[in-house]
């Protein structure tokens, strides 16, 4: 069927109704949408929304396209610039509402196959700043003398740094899953993230107790955060909350902008270098330093088979639990 004229529902609505014409029953529908996390699903919208265009305008069924259809939108975007990456994308969106046809057509891989000649996806960073220029930075702030907006930044920062994970994981943290032992603190994640699959281990933040210098453990760090917030988080159980009143539970969005405040204020170029280049940062210095790169998958929540780091983070045999933090810290 074609698309009428009207304006896009929106990504949940047509990804439902794509379901419905799968014959996935009602009572299932709201099941089988909560596989899709709100991130999977503001990328679909947007990849949906230029489809359902493309469809109403040319007068194509949005819902059971033929793959010469699907090849001439690819095509259309590609011509408007398009990256390998969006583009992807934009072939994931469609083959959700079409059917796993779409990947698997000889047609669309042989034309992906000639796009990532002419235009191969690229790291997002040729280069990445170094770990150091932050921690010499939190050396010169003892945390008992900060207020809690610096402390804050401060700590997401430091997490950030020290497991290599991505906010979207450091906001699910809640106080109740931090367990200190003798030489560490130990975060355990049983919220699901963006690397979430059944069977696969949930992830665990080690945070050691960094001796050397206490302005940058930041297993001291954070206690001495959740001792200052004590007063005033109420009954929130995760573990960032806002520090102007009314007090509450921040989102990702909140800590990436913490944490691009605190690059900023360390001179680092944040027009270049978002919140997420901690990631880059830290598993490039882990490596540089030694560690071995399944420690660093492991630590960063890559499976073992990924080559993402070797592609994407690597700009230009230890075991202990503890030596990606410590790799960091030691810079």
């Amino acid at each position: 069927e074609t698309t009428t004229k009207k304006h896009f529902p929106g990504g949940r609505q047509v990804i439902r109704e794509a379901f419905k014409k799968k014959g996935i029953p009602e009572d299932s529908l709201n099941i089988t949408l909560s596989s899709l996390s709100d991130s999977s699903l503001k990328q679909y919208n947007y990849a949906l929304k230029k489809w359902w265009n493309f469809c109403m305008e040319n007068n194509h069924p949005f819902f059971d396209a033929e793959m010469p259809t699907i090849l001439e939108f690819l095509t259309s975007e590609y011509n408007k610039g398009a990256s390998y990456g969006t583009l992807n994308s934009i072939r994931s969106a469609i083959s959700l509402i079409i059917g796993p046809e779409v990947g698997q057509s000889d047609l669309i891989r042989r034309f992906f196959k000639g796009l990532s000649k002419l235009r191969p996806s690229q790291p997002k960073y040729e280069s990445t700043w170094d770990p150091k220029i932050v921690l010499d930075y939190f050396k010169e702030l003892p945390n008992k003398e900060l207020s809690l907006d610096i402390l804050s930044k401060k700590l997401i920062t430091l997490l950030a740094l020290v497991t290599g994970q991505r906010m979207q994981t450091l906001v699910n943290i809640n106080i109740k899953n931090i367990v200190t032992r003798n030489d560490l603190i130990e975060i355990k994640i049983p919220s699901r993230i963006k690397t979430s699959k059944p069977g696969k281990n949930q992830p665990v933040l080690i945070l050691p107790f960094f001796k050397d210098n206490p302005n940058i453990c930041p297993a001291q760090t954070l206690q001495l955060y959740l001792n200052l917030t004590k007063e005033i988080r109420n009954n929130f159980q995760s573990l960032f909350i806002s520090f102007k009143k009314p007090f509450k539970e921040v989102t990702t969005q909140t800590l990436s902008r913490w944490v691009k405040d605190t690059l900023q204020e360390c001179g680092i170029d944040t027009d270049i270098f978002s919140a997420h280049s901690t990631r880059h940062a830290s598993t490039s210095s882990a490596k540089k330093n030694g560690v071995n790169i399944d420690m660093i998958r492991k630590c960063a929540g890559w499976t073992k088979d990924s080559s993402t780091f070797a592609n994407f983070y690597n700009r230009p045999i230890i075991q202990d639990p503890k030596a990606f933090a410590e790799s960091i810290l030691k810079c």
